[in-house]
Parts: structure tokens; C-alpha cells; sequence
């Protein structure tokens, strides 16, 4: 494999950014593996920059979205053809204000908020996509009441929320 400019080892940001009525923001690139599929906005980390600060410079820069780190979801990793390893940390964003959606042209063909049943249905919704809405399907069902894991135990009230 040819040596690219990032070396061997890559550190790259994702930002799942949720607008106010649950849609998602995606953008639909230009180049490399993901062109014409529909993904986060994501990029890598720079020298002297930490992550969470490279994943809202990166939605900024894609999308114009001004946002806020409201957590981690999460990591992709893996091992290009057996040489470079890929990793992207994914992380929950909250958008700021009202900032105008305007999606970079020389990298992207479009960025806007989609909802997830849009997604989900579009073939050109990326594996990491389909792969989080099965996550926030998971994550938004309510949580399991009347269940007994025993009368051993001894509970009187007993829910599980996952």
C-alpha cells in the first residue's frame, strides 16, 4: 500500500447531529468509499486539535451547522488491506441556535436532515447509518417493567432500561 499522508495509524470524527423533530443530519460525498452514499458528517483530526473540538470544526465546515458535544456513541475501527488502522470515534450533537444548513461543495453533492424511517429505506444510507438506526430504535423503546428475575431475590418493583 502506497504511504499516505496520515501515516498508518488514522483518528477520524463523526458527528450524529439530531435536529429538534429527531431527523438526522447526512451529507452525501463526493469522493473516496463513501461517494454518493449518504453519511455523517465526519473528518479527520488534526495535529493539536482534540476530537470533540475536530467533530464540530468538521460539521461546521461540511455542513455550516454550528453544534455542541452532547456525548460519545461510540467507535468505528478497522484494518485497511491489512496495514492502516482506521478509527473514528462517533459522537452526539446537539445544534446550536438556528445556523443555516449549507452543505461544501467541492466535497459534498448535498447535506439536509433526514428522518430515520427515510434512511433506513434509502439505499444509499451508509452501513454505519443503518447500523445506528438499529441503535436509536434500541435506545428509544421504554424500558421493561413487570418482570421477576427470581423470587429468591426478594424484589418488589424491578425494570430494566436498555
Amino acid at each position: 500500500m502506497k504511504e499516505n499522508k496520515r501515516g498508518s495509524v488514522w483518528l477520524a470524527v463523526a458527528g450524529l447531529v439530531r435536529s429538534s423533530d429527531g431527523r438526522w443530519l447526512v451529507v452525501k460525498k463526493k469522493y473516496g468509499g463513501l461517494k454518493g452514499n449518504w453519511s455523517l458528517p465526519a473528518g479527520f483530526v488534526e495535529a493539536g486539535e482534540t476530537a470533540d473540538d475536530a467533530v464540530i470544526r468538521e460539521v461546521k465546515e461540511e455542513t455550516g451547522i454550528n453544534c455542541t458535544v452532547k456525548g460519545l456513541l461510540g467507535l468505528r475501527t478497522g484494518v485497511i488491506k491489512g496495514e492502516v488502522s482506521d478509527n473514528m470515534l462517533v459522537f452526539l450533537l446537539e445544534q446550536n441556535g438556528d445556523s443555516k444548513l449549507k452543505h461544501q461543495e467541492n466535497e459534498l453533492f448535498e447535506a439536509k436532515f433526514m428522518s430515520i424511517e427515510e434512511l433506513a429505506a434509502d439505499k444509499d444510507a451508509s452501513i454505519l447509518l443503518h447500523y445506528l438506526i438499529g441503535v436509536e430504535q434500541m435506545l428509544s423503546r421504554s424500558g421493561a417493567d413487570g418482570l421477576n428475575p427470581g423470587d429468591q431475590f426478594g424484589y418488589t418493583a424491578y425494570k430494566l432500561f436498555f
